[in-house]
Formats: structure tokens, C-alpha cells, sequence
């Protein structure tokens, strides 16, 4: 039974959340509103003249400091990273995000009720597929300074794993994993954003957080406080009673889980991630992030998208259609017999290309002795089953091929980006790169396996008649 797309989601209806914003202690609704497919996630200030709009693009974030702020043609939006990251957790593509202020609510310093906003009204399947971006290389970003360092590797699910250690008795090192994104809602989603005393204090006195209450900031306290001070903060957030507990923590609120800060770093990266635009198979593993290093590591992964965007696509292959030159048709053209037959199938052929292919399987001869404990298809013999590809081509222009023979003078250019193994199928592409001459082609070759593009190979080849040697 064939397996069903997944369709791109949006949510029934609108349904808007209130709340004060975070630093300006400002009243703000925001209404979550249902967009067209391929629409993406777009924030838009209902209190500005137009209703001007911003994207939620990476290349729009201006500050990174206390949360993630976008600006797009002037118009800005601050600590949009809670929003964001209820979106994806939610598997929502299209949304327009529609706010009567600056700042989003802070709410209770996590995603919850964002996403309790979403369920409230349902979410739908769209017309349109959706599109993952799987990860075909790892990509890296570090900052030595901070200890910072993020990797993403290639998975077949979003998965995250966070580390965070802040040299501090009262909040060491912990980690937090996200094995797969479904499960944001009751792993990730509830978990609260924290601070440290030094730091609530550097905001209360820079008039920083006027929306700031202690129902949402886990306040973790690295110092010895006195009474007089506990009473001072007790009456700046309009509490009767404030003590530091056991945990080091002030008495304000219990903790969800033993690991809740980092968990809400984990919402972080989800949420910054999210201004790369498209949803990612693959799987993060963040040591010390923080708003600054992952957009900028977001940056690094939208560059290289874009990059590999350029590539060619794979050819489309239908396994239910005939092929143009089965096994058999191409033994009566080629000269190659098993085990150096490395062409199962010649799909299609053009004026100026030739589609071809070969399952890999773990009959092959080769990998007996070809890293035996982890088999691998030697990347010489994938150049070979391009140049057999290519051969076919060449030899399907004359009348007459069982009478020549093709010898490659030349290969240029070759690049191996993937491992092939037991249970790829490989599709082989050769193109002209200019006319025949003289019995000489020239073709540039590519292999896939799936969208991947796992070797590629510039080969000349010359056509020669049997007898002529």
C-alpha cells in the first residue's frame, strides 16, 4: 500500500491570545489567523497604518538579546521565538500572526498556551504537500569564546538534543532531547524560560522587563540574599512572600521537570530554527545555545539550501513503468558482463541525455571485500556504472553498436558526497556537454540515491569500431 503525502497544515479559524509583552509590560493581542498553502509564517502589525507584514525569515532578525526580534522595511516585532516554536511543535506551515503591538505576549514564559490557542481551533490538511528539507551533509557552527557549538546531521526525523551548562552550583549541566517533533506539545512546549538573580536585577534596574512577573521566569539565585532584598522583590512583582528554596530556586513557581531550563532552550532553538522557512529532517545537537548562536547557525543551514537548490533535481523514477532497455536489451549493446555489468536499466534517453539505473544489493561481489563490516560501493565503481550509462548513450547512436566499443580517455571532476550501500537504488544522468566530434563525447554525469546527490563526474569518451584495433 503506498504511502500517504503529508499535506501542508494551517488552523481552521483565528483565535488570539492576550497577555502583557515582556519588556514593555504593554497589553498585547495576538491572533493566530488561517493562510494559503506555501503562504509560510508571516507576523503582521495590525496596529500600524497598512498593516504592514513580516516575514518569519531569518534575514529579517535584528537583536538577539533577552529573545529574538525580527524588522522588515521598519517594522519590527520582538520576542517572536515562543510563537514560532508552537508553530512547528504544532506542524503548522501557514499562518499569518496578527499583533496590535510590538512584542508578542509573554504569557507564562513558554509555548503552552500558544498551543492550547491551536487545539482550541483545530488545525486542517491543505491541498498542497509538504515539503521537508532533508539534511544531505552535516553543517556546523561554533563559538569558541562561549563554548558554543551546534551540529546538524542527517536524519530521518527533526530531532533535537540540547546541552547547557552555565558554570554555576545552583544550574550546572543538563541536556534535554526531542526525539521527534509530535512530541513537542508534552515534552518541550510547557517549559519555562529562567534567569539568574544578577541578571533579573540588571533588568529590573535597566527597566527592561516591565512585563515581567515571577508566574513566568524560573529565577534561579547564585548568591547569598538577604531578607531586605527578598522583600524588595517581593514587592516589586506585587508578591506577599519571596524565598529561595532548597533547589536554589525562588519560591515563585514548581518546576515541570528536574531538566526544565534545558528543555526551554530546546523551545529556543525549535522556535529560532523555525526563520529558516522550510521544515527540517534532521537532527540538532546544541551545546550551550542561546538566540544569538542559533541564528546564526540558522543562517548557516538556509545558505546551504539555498545551495544545493541550485543542483539538479533527481530524475523522476517510476519502478511500475517498463524501461526503455532492460537487462537483457543492454547486454546487446555494452560488452560488460556481471560482476562488471553495473546498469540494471536504461529509463530514458533524449537528444542530448541518457537516465539509467542500478540496485545496489548486498550480492554485490564487491563488498566482500570492500569494508566488509560497514559495506560500502567503492566510488570507483560508481564512476564505472556512470561511464557504462554514458557507453549505452554513445553506442545507441550508431546503427550497429554490437560492432564498437567505447574507451573513456578522460575523467574530470569527481566529487563523492554520500556513502552508497546495500539497498540504494542508483539513478545515473550523462549529459552532453557538447556535440559529438570526431567519435569523441564529452558528458557531464550524476548519480542519485533518492534526491541526494551521491557522485558526479565530468568523462570523455571515444566511440570505436571493433575492427579498427
Amino acid at each position: 500500500m503506498p504511502t500517504m503525502k503529508e499535506k501542508q497544515k494551517t488552523i481552521k479559524q483565528p483565535v488570539s491570545v492576550s497577555g502583557a509583552g515582556l519588556h514593555t509590560g504593554k497589553t498585547v493581542t495576538l491572533t493566530f489567523k488561517p493562510a494559503p498553502e506555501n503562504h509560510g509564517l508571516k507576523f503582521q502589525r495590525i496596529d500600524l497604518e497598512g498593516h504592514p507584514v513580516v516575514n518569519a525569515s531569518v534575514e529579517n532578525v535584528v537583536d538577539t538579546n533577552r529573545g529574538t526580534s525580527l524588522e522588515q522595511n521598519g517594522v519590527r516585532i520582538n520576542t517572536v521565538e515562543h510563537v514560532l516554536a508552537a508553530c512547528v511543535g504544532m506542524g503548522i506551515d501557514n499562518m499569518i500572526i496578527k499583533l496590535d503591538g510590538i512584542e508578542t505576549p509573554i504569557l507564562d514564559g513558554s509555548a503552552r498556551q500558544y498551543i492550547e490557542a491551536i487545539e482550541k481551533v483545530g488545525i486542517i490538511d491543505q491541498k498542497e504537500e509538504k515539503i521537508w528539507y532533508e539534511l544531505d551533509s552535516n553543517i556546523s557552527y561554533t563559538n569558541p569564546d562561549h563554548k558554543i557549538e551546534l551540529l546538524a546531521i542527517p536524519s530521518n526525523e527533526y530531532r533535537i538534543s540540547v546541552m547547557i551548562d552555565y558554570d554555576e552550583d545552583v544550574l550546572g549541566t543538563q541536556n534535554a532531547i526531542l526525539n521527534k517533533i509530535s512530541d513537542f506539545k508534552s515534552e518541550i512546549a510547557s517549559c519555562r524560560t529562567f534567569v539568574f538573580l544578577h541578571e533579573l536585577e540588571y533588568l529590573i534596574h535597566n527597566n527592561l522587563i516591565k512585563g515581567g512577573d515571577l508566574n513566568n521566569a524560573i529565577v534561579f539565585v547564585n548568591r547569598l540574599i538577604g531578607q531586605a532584598e527578598l522583600d524588595r522583590l517581593a514587592q516589586f512583582f506585587n508578591k506577599p512572600k519571596i524565598e529561595v528554596l532548597k533547589e536554589g530556586i525562588l519560591n515563585n513557581l514548581e518546576l515541570y521537570f528536574p531538566n526544565e531550563p534545558a528543555r526551554h532552550k530546546l523551545l529556543d532553538v525549535v522556535g529560532d530554527l523555525a526563520l529558516i522557512g522550510v521544515p527540517l529532517k534532521a537532527h540538532i545537537i546544541a551545546s550551550r545555545p542561546g538566540h544569538t548562536s542559533n541564528v546564526q547557525f540558522a543562517k548557516l543551514i538556509k545558505k546551504h539550501i539555498r545551495e544545493v537548490s541550485k543542483q539538479p533535481l533527481a530524475p523522476y523514477y517510476d519502478p511500475g513503468k517498463p524501461p526503455l532497455f532492460d537487462i537483457n536489451q543492454i547486454k546487446r549493446i555494452l560488452p560488460h558482463r556481471p560482476p562488471f555489468l553495473l546498469v540494471d536499466k536504461i529509463l530514458e534517453i533524449g537528444e542530448d541525455y541518457i537516465i539509467g539505473m542500478k540496485n545496489v544489493t548486498m550480492n554485490e561481489p564487491f563488498f566482500i571485500g570492500h569494508f566488509p563490516d560497514e559495506p560500502l560501493m567503492p566510488g570507483v565503481l560508481q564512476v564505472e556504472a556512470l561511464a557504462q550509462t554514458g557507453g549505452v548513450f554513445v553506442l545507441n547512436s550508431v546503427p550497429d553498436p554490437e560492432n564498437y566499443n567505447t574507451y573513456f580517455l578522460k575523467i574530470e571532476n569527481v566529487r563523492f558526497r554520500q556513502k552508497v550501500v546495500p539497498g540504494d537504488t542508483l539513478i545515473f544522468k550523462l549529459e552532453l556537454l557538447s556535440p559529438f566530434r570526431r567519435g569523441i563525447c564529452n558528458m557531464k554525469g550524476t548519480a542519485w540515491v533518492g534526491r541526494k546527490i551521491v557522485t558526479e563526474a565530468n568523462l570523455m569518451a571515444q566511440i570505436v569500431k571493433k575492427t579498427d584495433y
